[in-house]
């Protein structure tokens, strides 16, 4: 049982931990800082029963494929570009966050407030929904850096989905709050989702 928790499985469980906690902590602590405390529920910590559910199934493939098949796990390159990976969501994704300031929240706003702004400056400039971008980006990596191939698969698949009926969602009240503003940026910019116009 030594042999198969070798120090790639050490380093690789250790860096998918980290990079679980430090997403989610940040994200929470940005929001308060952002948005106060009095505006912030535990939901900005953005774990759902299906997230869950998702970690728990790439971490049973891990568990699995390093009993059955070690050699897969040991695949550095791979592991380290699943890192690379991961590294840039995150980046994107905090930047997105920053940027946009009171105008980003966790839930889809609904009705406009006053402070509700069409940001389109920034990372924004180039992708309408660098936070989706990255937090895809990101969900992916993570299964890359576990050199997990079913869940890499299966998260490109449903988190594509989840964002393929979240965006179109979302841009209706954003066409709602900034009418033929957010038009002619919807038509100049991507939005940061594969195949997703």
């Amino acid at each position: 049982m030594t042999e198969i928790f070798t120090y790639t499985a050490y380093r690789q469980l250790c860096q998918m931990f980290l990079a679980i906690i430090f997403f989610h902590s940040s994200e929470y602590i940005i929001a308060i800082f952002i948005h106060g405390t009095s505006n912030v529920t535990l939901k900005s910590l953005l774990i759902s029963k299906n997230y869950l559910a998702a970690m728990i199934f790439s971490l049973l493939e891990y568990f699995i494929e390093i009993v059955l098949f070690p050699g897969l796990k040991e695949h550095w390159w791979v592991s380290n570009l699943g890192l690379a990976v991961v590294i840039v969501g995150e980046i994107i994704r905090k930047t997105a966050i920053i940027t946009a300031g009171r105008s980003f929240t966790h839930l889809i706003r609904i009705s406009h407030e006053e402070h509700h702004k069409l940001i389109t400056h920034g990372i924004y400039r180039c992708v309408r929904h660098p936070g989706y971008c990255g937090f895809f980006i990101w969900s992916v990596g993570t299964q890359i850096m576990l050199c997990n191939p079913i869940s890499t698969i299966a998260f490109a698949i449903v988190v594509w989905r989840f964002f393929a009926q979240r965006i179109p969602y979302e841009e209706y009240f954003l066409r709602q709050f900034f009418g033929p503003q957010f038009e002619e940026y919807a038509l100049r910019v991507t939005s940061g989702v594969p195949f997703i116009k």
